[in-house]
Parts: structure tokens; sequence; C-alpha cells
């Protein structure tokens, strides 16, 4: 998987790996207004991945895949059987790590969805799909999704088929109760990177705590106060360079943290590594697939 795009956002794009012995195509951009503020990008990955198994540690986004190629398996959490997905799968907010699988070859579209993004695509409560990936069968049935696999797979190229996904999507797009309320709340917790009090921002929208985590839950699948961890989580983590020496106090400081005990508490609880076993699981993918193009966040799993 790619980085989340929360922290990268871009215009079209085409980048593939350098120095590495097996490339991957990605290609994204960012949809046109209303699907902005809902979308961080759509993207196509096609090619080799550099790992059979990737982890993805969590991150503030949903995710829509829709598989062009063999299935791939995804292990929600340590607890949960891995699940085979053919035709692609949709992804609430995570609160823990995925595992996926890929084949030798892997082919799909996708989007990046804000926290909140993915409600109005959904005909069920997020909370319902927390940390339980389902197919896109499942959310759009069979008939529609095999009709959208049909014209993605035989479409002239990646950018028509963002344009095919980005035309699904406007067609989908429904009014959903709450997503103002839920849209801004999160928006200033993630201007913030979770550094909010959450308290404030129930105050700042004139409900009550219990209705707040409710439509939270109901649109993003999540509390404040967990998206608010994530966020904090995310931002964390993307500042730590792996090329230089990391000063864990000092990170956890400045993200926020009570102390670097407190950091190491959520690093187990969001990636099931500790910091410095993280970082050596991120410098072995940066060693052994330089300049890959899912070099950001995804992590070797074998």
């Amino acid at each position: 998987m790619p980085a989340a795009a929360w922290l990268d956002h871009f215009d079209v794009r085409c980048r593939r790996g350098i120095g590495d012995a097996v490339g991957m195509e990605y290609v994204s951009r960012v949809p046109r207004p209303p699907l902005d503020g809902l979308i961080d990008d759509l993207y196509y990955l096609e090619g080799a991945p550099p790992y059979a198994r990737l982890t993805l540690p969590p991150t503030p986004a949903a995710l829509l895949i829709v598989n062009l190629g063999m299935p791939f398996r995804i292990r929600a959490g340590t607890a949960v059987e891995t699940a085979e997905y053919a035709d692609g799968c949709v992804v609430t907010m995570p609160t823990r790590a995925f595992e996926f699988g890929y084949p030798p070859e892997t082919r799909s579209v996708g989007v990046h969805f804000k926290p909140w993004g993915l409600a109005p695509f959904l005909r069920m409560p997020a909370a319902e799909l927390c940390d339980r990936p389902v197919t896109v069968e499942q959310v759009w049935g069979r008939p529609a999704t095999a009709e959208l696999r049909d014209r993605l797979a035989t479409a002239d190229g990646p950018h028509e088929m963002l344009t095919l996904l980005e035309e699904e999507l406007m067609r989908r797009l429904c009014g959903t109760a709450g997503l103002g309320m839920v849209r801004h709340t999160s928006s200033v917790i993630a201007a913030t990177r979770g550094a909010v009090a959450i308290g404030d921002l129930r105050a700042a929208t004139g409900v009550s705590s219990t209705h707040l985590a409710q439509r939270f839950k109901e649109l993003i699948g999540v509390t404040p106060k967990r998206l608010a961890r994530t966020y904090r989580f995310a931002a964390a983590v993307f500042s730590i360079n792996p090329a230089e020496p990391v000063d864990w106090g000092d990170l956890a400081g400045r993200a926020g943290y009570f102390d670097q005990a407190h950091f190491g508490h959520e690093f187990r609880a969001f990636t099931g590594l500790t910091p410095t076993r993280y970082l050596e699981v991120r410098r072995r993918f940066l060693r052994e697939h330089p300049g890959h193009v899912l070099d950001s966040w995804p992590l070797p799993a074998d």
C-alpha cells in the first residue's frame, strides 16, 4: 500500500522504483470537487510487490481497492484469520495494523479517503466495518462491482481508469446526515495532528459528547478521541528519518506524548512493534528496496 495521502497531497504523477530490481507503477491524482472534500487521492498500482507480505500500520484514512489482478489476502489483527479478496476490499479507518498478502503481480485502482470520506458511499454504519475489511461486492453489490471491474480492466491506461473510478464515485455520492459536523470536527483534529482537547471540540459543536461520539462511530468508525490518537501517532512516525539516529524521548515530547514510555505503549498498540524494532524493519525496507514507491509507510512482514 502507498503511504497515506493525508501527509502527501500531490497532482497527477507516475513513479517507479529507483535502484530496485523489481518496479511498481503508482499513478495518482486528486479528484475534482466535491469529491476532493472526501478523498485525498485516487490511485493506480501495478507490478511486483517488494515483499509477499506487507504490514500496514493504521493511519487516519479509509480505503477502497478495486482489484484487477489475482486475489490478495488481508489479516486484520493478530486474532483474526487471513481472508482472501478477489474483487477488492473496503476498509474503514483502522485501529490496528493490517497485513496484506500479495500475489507475485498485483494490479488495482483505489481510493484513499479522508477519515469521514467513505461514509457517503456506504450502506451501513462505518463502525460495523471497523477493523473488519469487506469485499467491494458486499458494499456495492455483485452486478455493479462486476461491471465496474470490467470497465476498468478494459480502459486505455491508468488515467482513463482513474477517470472511470471518479465518475463511479460521483454517481454514487449521496447526502449523509451529520457529515458536516463530523467533517468539521475531524478537520480541526487533523489540523492539530491530534493535539486538541476533545472536550473543547464537543463544546464547539454544541452537542453532547455521547452524540458526537455516536456520529463519529457511524460515519468514521471510531470516536473523536481515537481519531486524534491516530493522527498523533501517524504524524510522529512520519517525522522519523530512518537514515539518521532517532532521539525517541525528544520525538515523543514533540509529538505531544506524556513521556517516552507513553509513546512506546502507543507504538506497540498501533503496530505490534517497539519503536526501535520499527526502525530496524523500516531500515531493512530502504536497504533492500531503495527508492521503491511503497517505501514510506508499509513494512515487510516476512
